[in-house]
């Protein structure tokens, strides 16, 4: 068993080494092109919302019937993020997205083409699986190219990148919904999709440290040639034994609910309480959120760093994992929970301009808050990750359960 603890002093000039490998401006490069492809599932999801009554009408069928659409997708999305995970670790990060983002065009140009609701359905599972390892895969090789120290920053920076999707997203699609058609944006995800995978071919280099996949460890011999190895995309679930980890997933699954809540039905609420029609504008009014969410992250990336090094030289170099979570309690507990009654406070008892603008606020502190929750959690995940074996973690938590 790995015996190195969460209370182990941060290791050695080794260690160092393997955060050396790209320059500065390489890392740079990377965290952009991860952020490009971490977009891409908030895009495919946020655009498909305002044209549902535009795809219920040229489909010839209901806008209840569609929406079904939205949840397939995020079944599909987080059944190959678990996936695009497990098989990350044993092939590497760059085949995951050669393998994925073909699946994405393919299954955009099917959704453009459908004709029918059971044909959208079924290109729409294949979007939503070459979409899903944006988010997943782009975190690891934040992890794999970046120290301890400088881990939050990069993953505010890559979090304020990717939930820009949730609020620009909508306003694409409406605006395609209003001056073009839905097949058209479903195009465009296409193409976005072919050039992003034209731009990880080319110059995306694989980012696991040396020696650390698995397909490094197993003997070439038992290794099928004709397929792939079979891995169990469920395995990643096996870390939430940890208390700490579920913990963090839980409070990073409620956030992300909290503004889901405020953005998805918001053409319901905020457009229909202040008689707001036009598709363009209902996804305009998404603009706060994404705001928030680009001042947000890195901000708490950068703090989280910060907490980081300074609570390890108090306690002498010795380092604690959840240090990081300290960034993210002012949005666990105030941003965020006020942010959706205020809301729904406002939305109530306030009419007018007034109480528009002051729910646009609301979406602005939500965004904020949202992402000062989830880009120290995503790093102290990461940390964990990369301080010990994923068995070990599984293993050294379950004590806490006997």
């Amino acid at each position: 068993m790995d015996t190195q603890s969460e209370e182990t002093p941060l290791l050695s000039s080794k260690h160092e080494a393997l955060y050396q490998r790209f320059t500065p401006v390489e890392k740079r490069s990377l965290v952009a092109m991860v952020s490009v492809c971490g977009l891409l599932p908030f895009f495919v999801s946020g655009t498909f919302i305002p044209s549902i009554p535009q795809i219920a009408k040229d489909l010839d069928t209901t806008g209840p019937i569609v929406s079904l659409a939205v949840s397939l997708f995020f079944f599909a999305a987080s059944l190959g993020s678990l996936t695009a995970a497990s098989y990350s670790t044993f092939y590497g990060r760059r085949p995951i997205y050669l393998w994925g983002l073909p699946l994405l065009s393919i299954g955009s140009v099917g959704v453009a083409s459908s004709v029918n609701i059971n044909q959208l359905m079924a290109w729409r599972f294949v979007q939503a699986l070459g979409a899903s390892p944006g988010l997943a895969v782009g975190a690891g090789v934040i992890g794999d190219i970046y120290k301890l120290e400088e881990r939050g920053t990069a993953m505010g920076i890559f979090f304020a990148a990717i939930l820009l999707g949730p609020a620009l997203a909508p306003l694409a699609g409406g605006l395609a919904a209003h001056y073009s058609s839905w097949r058209t944006m479903q195009l465009a995800l296409g193409f976005w999709g072919l050039a992003a995978f034209v731009c990880i071919f080319l110059f995306f280099p694989e980012t696991s440290h040396p020696g650390a996949r698995g397909v490094e460890k197993i003997d070439p011999v038992k290794r099928p040639t004709w397929r792939p190895v079979i891995l169990n995309p469920l395995a990643p679930l096996w870390l939430l034994r940890s208390p700490n980890v579920l913990a963090v997933s839980m409070t990073g699954f409620t956030v992300l609910l909290s503004n889901y809540v405020l953005l998805v039905p918001l053409a319901y609420t905020i457009g229909a309480r202040y008689k707001i029609t036009n598709e363009a504008l209902i996804g305009a009014c998404f603009l706060p959120s994404g705001l928030g969410n680009l001042i947000g992250a890195p901000l708490a990336g950068r703090i989280s760093d910060r907490i980081v090094v300074r609570w390890r030289a108090k306690r002498g170099g010795v380092w604690y994992p959840e240090d990081r979570l300290r960034a993210a309690v002012y949005g666990a507990l105030f941003f965020v929970p006020l942010s959706v009654l205020i809301s729904g406070l406002l939305l109530r008892y306030v009419d007018g301009e007034l109480g528009f603008v002051l729910n646009l606020v609301c979406l602005f502190f939500n965004g904020i808050g949202v992402d000062t929750v989830l880009s120290p959690s995503a790093a102290y995940v990461v940390d964990i990750m990369h301080s010990r074996s994923a068995e070990s973690i599984a293993a050294n938590k379950l004590v806490v359960f006997m």
